[in-house]
């Protein structure tokens, strides 16, 4: 038993490095903001800040589901599910340090004298 949890962990950490890994190449591939004559797209943040909540709420919905299912004896796929779970939640932390870094941004932005 422990040996197929060992072996679900490894192949779960090889997913996520080929994952980061293409997302590495896909951030070599993303237009720098020069290209745009030095301004990004009108509402290409707000579009990226909401594209991520509703990635993180897709991600706690999955999760969901996917706990309800083991909890329900749906499913006997309890790793995933931790994992889903385990997933859900770091998006979510990542986007809660992103939200901070932001207002972080804004509190130095408004204490600037004009």
């Amino acid at each position: 038993m422990s040996n197929e949890i060992a072996g679900l962990i490894k192949a779960d950490l090889a997913a996520l490095g080929n994952a980061a890994s293409q997302l590495a190449q896909q951030a070599g591939t993303i237009a720098p903001a020069a290209q745009f004559g030095g301004n990004p797209p009108a509402g290409s943040f707000s579009d990226a800040m909401m594209s991520a909540v509703s990635g993180v709420n897709a991600a706690d919905q999955a999760a969901g589901a996917k706990m309800a299912d083991v909890d329900a004896g749906r499913s006997d796929d309890l790793v995933g599910a931790m994992m889903a779970s385990q997933e859900a939640s770091l998006s979510f932390s990542m986007l809660m340090q992103v939200r901070n870094k932001v207002m972080g941004a804004v509190d130095e932005l408004i204490k600037l004298p004009l």
